[in-house]
């Protein structure tokens, strides 16, 4: 067991997070207002792209232990969370594409299930602290008891290359979110950031699909090309969700999306969780650093575009994610105070932090087990 997730004695860590606590929330009154930060502590607050797994590998890192912002070593541990009021999220399985050969695809299945060992190890190794859910109910308990909601998503599916079926196994683990494909094609979908190989879906990506509607597993449309997204939306049963994108019409760039197909992710019933990975929110190279002004013109044009109801927040924390004043979780109520100030009610805020993302996943859930009716013996 790494140091990451040695034994540690409940009490003196847990306590050393809370007195970290007191002075960031003190020092956030200054630009928080308190009735927006009692309005982010009473909600669930829930992020659907955390890619602090790729941590895990690290003998020397510590998720018990606050890391200064800026060390390079992360942006979310336990008391940056306790901080940020982050009540967990999903937590990435995220495999690099490096090839598809027989090597490469037995490298990235190898991979994928050492991933979700390591998760596993997170919450068995603090479980007054962690726990995993598998549905939205667990999270909403998870949360009362004062614990860190763990749900699992995959980024690239690559792992499933060489054995689809793994993805079974894999849902039985606990997996509740699956993105197809990252920056360049797979074998089952292209990708935003190259040419067309498939022109959307290849016949592997529409079975596994289907797969994924017949467990219950949400499809995340972030990193596949359009015509991926335009195909989800006729063979998906369930909503499917951009797990971390960001808006077309803000600024244009092949990881985001456009208004059009905003509109018909809202008339699905779908959802996009607003990305604030900076060079996905302006020209950094020409009008340098991103800031949280950047980032909140986007999530409030997307709100505009897709009603509350089909809006998040996956900021793609410890994969590139965060902005000038946004640099790590222990900011997060700064989102709230400004959705206070344009005007969104308490019920409408708790919707997009983490309401809509539970809606989704129940809503997979819900088609999973129709499809099990219907498939079921007659008589």
């Amino acid at each position: 067991m790494s140091p990451g997730f040695r034994a540690v004695s409940r009490s003196a860590p847990f306590a050393m997070a809370l007195l970290l606590t007191v002075p960031a929330l003190a020092c956030a009154a200054g630009t928080t207002d308190d009735a927006a930060r009692a309005l982010h502590e009473r909600i669930i607050v829930l992020d659907s792209h955390l890619d602090t797994p790729m941590m895990f590998d690290d003998p020397a890192w510590n998720i018990l232990e606050r890391h200064p912002p800026g060390d390079g070593t992360s942006q979310v541990d336990l008391p940056r969370m306790l901080e940020g009021g982050l009540d967990g999220g999903m937590w990435a399985i995220y495999t690099p594409q490096r090839g598809r050969t027989l090597e490469h695809m037995r490298t990235a299945r190898d991979h994928g299930l050492k991933r979700l060992l390591q998760i596993h190890r997170l919450v068995a190794a603090h479980p007054d602290r962690f726990e995993l859910a598998r549905s939205p109910e667990d999270a909403r308990r998870i949360h009362a008891a004062g614990r860190r909601v763990v749900f699992i998503s995959m980024e690239n599916a690559a792992p499933l290359a060489l054995d689809p079926s793994l993805l079974q196994f894999y849902f039985d683990q606990g997996l509740r979110m699956l993105g197809l494909v990252h920056t360049s094609n797979n074998d089952f979908a292209d990708s935003s950031n190259t040419p067309p190989e498939w022109n959307g879906l290849s016949p592997a990506g529409r079975a596994l699909v289907a797969e994924a509607n017949r467990l219950g597993i949400v499809i995340d449309q972030s990193h596949a090309a359009d015509a991926v997204f335009d195909q989800l939306l006729e063979i998906s049963k369930a909503p499917i969700v951009l797990s971390h994108s960001s808006s077309d019409e803000v600024y244009e760039h092949m990881r985001n999306i456009d208004d059009a197909r905003l509109r018909r992710l809202a008339a699905r019933g779908g959802l996009i969780q607003v990305n604030a990975y900076g060079a996905y929110l302006k020209n950094t190279q020409a009008a340098g650093r991103a800031t949280f002004e950047d980032y909140m013109q986007h999530v409030l044009h997307i709100i505009k575009v897709a009603g509350y109801e089909h809006v998040g927040f996956g900021a793609d924390w410890d994969g590139g994610g965060g902005v000038q004043g946004l640099e790590d979780v222990s900011l997060l109520p700064k989102i709230t105070a400004r959705l206070l100030q344009e005007g969104y009610t308490e019920a409408q805020i708790a919707a997009m932090w983490g309401g809509n993302l539970l809606r989704v996943v129940g809503e997979a859930q819900r088609v999973a087990a129709e499809i099990a009716a219907a498939a079921a013996p007659q008589g």
